[in-house]
């Protein structure tokens, strides 16, 4: 079984607020690549930001995204803020690479992803996320599809307190 799971969805809509809950309860998580990419550019004044060079940000998020699921060799449950398919699916719907599906063949998550609904009354701009709502909710949709398309099965996260959320997650798990 694999045991690599995906939370994914709406960006702003409660996703690592999430996993830092799963990680208090003893769960190994993979920090989202995104995040750690701009701040690793930003701290050098590098190019690899979705505002300065979109398609170069996306090709380091899916080599972060491979690396992360090599490094990840723990036994349980790991939960991954985003990840591969994201990052690949972005590309793709960017530039029209073909990358998603040879990546998402070769590297599969749990069959039940875990996606975050848009949110707009938790939704926040930061220096990190500096896109609008708008855009968050389209990424979200495309997501939607995307792990649809792929054979997952897609559970909707509630609109709910951490403490719920984490419980609704890991019992979809154990059923």
């Amino acid at each position: 079984m694999n045991r690599f799971v995906v939370i994914s969805g709406c960006s702003g809509g409660g996703k690592s607020t999430l996993l830092a809950e799963l990680r208090r309860r003893g769960y190994p998580i993979v920090e989202e690549p995104g995040r750690r990419i701009v701040q690793e550019e930003s701290s050098r004044d590098g190019t690899a930001l979705p505002w300065k060079d979109t398609a170069a940000f996306l090709r380091r998020a899916i080599a972060t995204s491979l690396a992360d699921r090599a490094a990840a060799t723990l036994e349980g449950w790991v939960f991954f803020d985003r990840g591969l398919i994201d990052a690949s699916a972005a590309l793709e719907n960017l530039t029209g690479e073909k990358a998603l599906a040879p990546l998402a063949k070769a590297h599969r998550y749990h069959h039940q992803v875990f996606l975050a609904p848009p949110w707009p009354e938790i939704f926040r701009s930061d220096e990190e996320r500096r896109h609008g709502f708008d855009f968050a909710e389209a990424e979200y949709l495309r997501l939607l599809k995307v792990y649809d398309v792929l054979g997952y099965e897609v559970l909707h996260l509630p609109k709910v307190g951490v403490d719920e959320r984490a419980e609704f997650v890991l019992r979809m798990l154990t059923l």
